[in-house]
């Protein structure tokens, strides 16, 4: 077993956490956030997301070696790194939107047989889905998944990335057979021009984040990311109810289908839900402190490449205004050290491959656990169970290595023996 001291992930003054005076801890799920995220809706994307070729839930692993490093009782790790083979629970989000968007194409033309999944799979709409480009601006995984599912279903994809996303995530990316376009910005602005260009040639965004005019198919993709969190419920013990969550940010869509589940699977007796994002691009902390959805500038350069975003989802903000309990940011080098951890093992834990967005709610947890003063504000202690969501694996294996010292070949052939 390894015994040696945890690193200092997360120093005293680095790590900022706002506890959210809007949040609602023991109330309802409201109608206004019924409205961005329903049972209903999340039971018709399970519907579908299960029958995809495949589906198979990816494991809930419990690190008991890590725990006891940190001082909590539990933790309790999602690892997507192999979701359909894309390394990220993005396949959940993007994937699935196209899938609708194509359904409801093929319905509105009138379709002699019932449009449904199963059809689609059969190849009944693929010429339909020939005629769609479906366009994109991502800081990686989002991107791979639209790419992944326009391949899937027959469509054309155009997709949009910054100026500091890795050429290994833009290759990844055309691997699928999408057309990648950089644009010499940030996160915000190549959606801006994805919905510019998309407008001018009638193509279909698939985007995470929403705006005003744009709904619907973010409400998509937030359905599909909870099937992860949907699992990660139903695979805990019944005994292991978790008292904290921390989720990554962004713009807030993973985020806000994690509190949905949270609310109606414990309803006024949810877990504590912590948000928490790069120092550098806390769009949603900026939101929580207005009390309003809030953008920031500068170029929002964060090592958590997925996380680079300026401004929230409107949707997501909806739901995550009353439900996120506490909002936490973090300098990079938290995340380094985590990933470095999850690589290593802790007494006797599995070596985990975890990329640098896909370790921030784990890191947050890290973070407070060696800090008091977030300890205590946060309630963390020895008597906790904490669930987190590892959302990618190495999506940029060159990156990963240079970050972790190992391929994540190498640690996954250690994680067998």
């Amino acid at each position: 077993m390894n015994q040696a001291p945890l690193p200092e992930t997360c120093r005293p003054g680095e790590a900022e956490l706002f506890v959210n005076p809007n949040a609602k801890r023991f109330g309802s799920w409201s109608p206004r956030q019924n409205a961005v995220l329903s049972q209903e809706g999340f039971r018709q994307a399970e519907a579908v997301i299960h029958h995809w070729p495949g589906y198979q839930p990816t494991p809930l692993l419990s690190l008991d070696g890590l725990a006891s490093s940190i001082g909590v009782g539990r933790i309790w790790y999602k690892n997507e790194a192999e979701r359909f083979g894309l390394k990220s629970f993005k396949a959940l989000g993007g994937a699935y939107a196209i899938a609708e968007l194509i359904m409801r194409e093929a319905a509105e033309n009138a379709f002699a047989k019932p449009v449904s999944s199963p059809l689609l799979f059969a190849g009944r709409y693929r010429e339909l889905a020939s005629e769609i480009t479906v366009a994109s601006a991502t800081d990686g995984n989002h991107g791979r998944s639209v790419a992944w599912g326009a391949k899937l279903f027959g469509c054309k994809a155009v997709i949009y990335i910054h100026a500091t996303v890795s050429e290994g995530r833009k290759q990844a990316i055309e691997a699928y057979g999408a057309e990648v376009r950089r644009v010499d910005s940030n996160y915000d602005d190549s959606v801006r021009q994805c919905a510019a260009d998309a407008a001018e040639h009638g193509w279909a965004v698939i985007s995470d984040t929403s705006y005003p005019g744009y709904t619907e198919i973010p409400i998509d993709v937030m359905q599909g990311y909870g099937v992860m969190v949907a699992e990660a419920i139903a695979q805990l013990p019944p005994e292991e109810e978790p008292s904290h969550v921390f989720v990554q940010g962004g713009v807030g869509g993973m985020a806000a289908a994690a509190a949905a589940h949270l609310a109606w699977r414990w309803g006024k007796k949810r877990p504590m839900l912590v948000v928490v994002e790069p120092e550098n691009a806390a769009c949603l902390m900026a939101s929580a402190k207005a009390g309003a959805p809030a953008t920031i500038g500068g170029d929002l350069d964060t090592v958590m490449a997925g996380l680079s975003c300026g401004e929230p989802s409107l949707l997501a903000w909806e739901v995550l205004e009353e439900a996120a309990d506490a909002l936490m940011t973090l300098p990079d080098h938290a995340a380094l050290a985590t990933m470095r951890l999850l690589a290593e093992g802790r007494g006797g834990d599995r070596p985990l491959v975890a990329g640098e967005s896909g370790v921030a709610g784990l890191a947050g947890a890290i973070g407070t656990s060696q800090v008091e003063e977030l300890r205590v504000k946060l309630a963390l202690d020895r008597m906790s169970r904490v669930l987190v969501f590892g959302t990618e694996g190495a999506t940029d294996p060159e990156l990963y290595e240079k970050i972790v010292g190992k391929s994540a070949e190498a640690i996954e052939a250690e994680a067998a023996t």
